[in-house]
């Protein structure tokens, strides 16, 4: 008769979504880009709505696949993809923002981009506002706009090495099913010795 063991195999461990760095940055930007549009895009205007929805589909699609990850690595890549081609439309929005007001958008390694990163990659417990820790409630448009770029672009990478590792580790454990089949074999072969 089989165990908990075999079980434990068939599905394994899954959610956690909350520990990873690519949710919790997507988070981020989701809550920033709110407080951003909130600002400085009309809330009658399609692009205010569809801000909005690009960025919480980038933090919902991570939390959604890693919960489908039980039963379906290969769902678990696509929605993670989602999430990361979410963020993509949301970063071309903050861009055409800049374009069209005539503000400056920052280089990739302009001191202001640098200071974002040094930021992002701080203990966060030494951020003064864990409910801005942006500043984007007062931040000008150009410097939130950017400011969210960088972090856009920082979950996008995130988000980019996850899905290296998921593809990975498909290709090495496969899927649901083939867990399935492992487990089922399995199981007859031990019928079969008793």
């Amino acid at each position: 008769m089989t165990d908990s063991k075999d079980f434990s195999q068939l599905i394994p461990p899954h959610g956690g979504y909350r520990n990873l760095k690519s949710y919790q940055t997507a988070e981020i930007v989701y809550d920033g880009t709110v407080v951003f549009c909130g600002r400085f895009i009309d809330i009658k205007s399609r692009t205010h709505d569809q801000m909005v929805q690009a960025a919480r589909s980038g933090v919902q699609n991570v939390a959604e696949g890693s919960m489908a990850s039980a039963t379906s690595k290969k769902m678990e890549l696509k929605l993670t993809g989602v999430a990361r081609a979410s963020l993509e439309e949301l970063l071309l929005d903050y861009q055409a923002f800049l374009r069209q007001k005539g503000l400056r958008l920052w280089a990739k390694d302009s001191p202001e981009a640098l200071a974002v990163r040094k930021k992002y990659q701080s203990d966060r417990s030494d951020l003064s506002d864990k409910s801005d820790p942006y500043f984007l409630k007062t931040a000008s448009p150009e410097v939130a706009a950017n400011t969210l770029i960088c972090l856009i672009n920082q979950a996008s990478y995130l988000l980019g090495r996850q899905l290296k590792s998921l593809g990975q580790q498909f290709l090495k454990e496969g899927g649901f099913t083939e867990r399935l089949y492992r487990t089922r074999s399995q199981m007859r072969n031990e019928g079969k010795k008793s």
